[in-house]
């Protein structure tokens, strides 16, 4: 009898191939009743983590998942689910969600950030930390330290070494991130996306010469 592991959060992986070519098209999570639903009707339903909801894959765009299969792992805590795709399946209207190659210059910018965020471990504490303005200008002090000090391995000496051009490239296409994170209605995606525009955008103002003072002055001026 196969028995299934749900983590804590009642949920399991579950990985979509397709049928036919055998690419894998994405990675969603499904609870007990996305499951029963997905081998009921044989289309896939997933449980949107985000939304906190059930997600009929397909509902809205049309892009449904035909399901032909479905496997589960040795230790049975992951799902692998053959389908047909009607249309495209990432919502950026790519084939599969996994069209982002780690090439070089790719894989080397990411191990720069996991260095980084190895190098500087958030210090333990009891008291949550206090999330307001100090908290941008302590990462701001953070990249300040990286422009003087152009430690090996940094993602932030990267950027910087790249000029404005680079950074403000990599603005560009946060800001592209957020806005299409805010089309999907995605929470927890605009969250991830802001922070990595404000990231960037902080780089781009220790690039120019400016502090985040600069636009706290700017948004007053403009709130009187």
């Amino acid at each position: 009898m196969v028995q299934l592991k749900f983590d804590a959060n009642g949920l399991i992986p579950a990985v979509v191939q397709d049928a036919t070519t055998r690419q894998v098209l994405m990675v969603g999570y499904m609870n007990r009743e996305a499951l029963r639903r997905t081998l009921t009707t044989g289309q896939a339903w997933f449980w949107s983590r985000s939304r906190g909801e059930l997600w009929h894959k397909g509902a809205t765009s049309g892009h449904y998942l035909h399901v032909r299969a479905v496997h589960v792992d040795c230790d049975g805590d992951v799902l692998l689910v053959e389908a047909e795709p009607a249309g495209p399946t990432c919502h950026t209207g790519a084939v599969s969600c996994f069209f982002r190659p780690l090439d070089e210059a790719t894989r080397a910018t990411l191990l720069a950030a996991l260095d980084d965020e190895a190098a500087s471990p958030a210090p333990p504490s009891a008291e949550p930390p206090t999330l307001d303005g100090r908290t941008v200008e302590a990462l701001f002090a953070v990249i300040q330290q990286r422009q003087r000090e152009r430690p090996d391995g940094s993602y932030v000496v990267r950027l910087l070494e790249g000029g404005v051009d680079r950074i403000a490239k990599k603005v560009g296409e946060e800001a592209t991130e957020v806005v299409i994170a805010a089309k999907n209605g995605a929470p927890a995606e605009i969250t991830w996306e802001v922070a990595d525009l404000w990231f960037h955008t902080l780089v781009l103002l220790a690039a120019s010469g400016l502090t985040p003072a600069d636009i706290w002055r700017e948004l007053e001026r403009r709130r009187r």
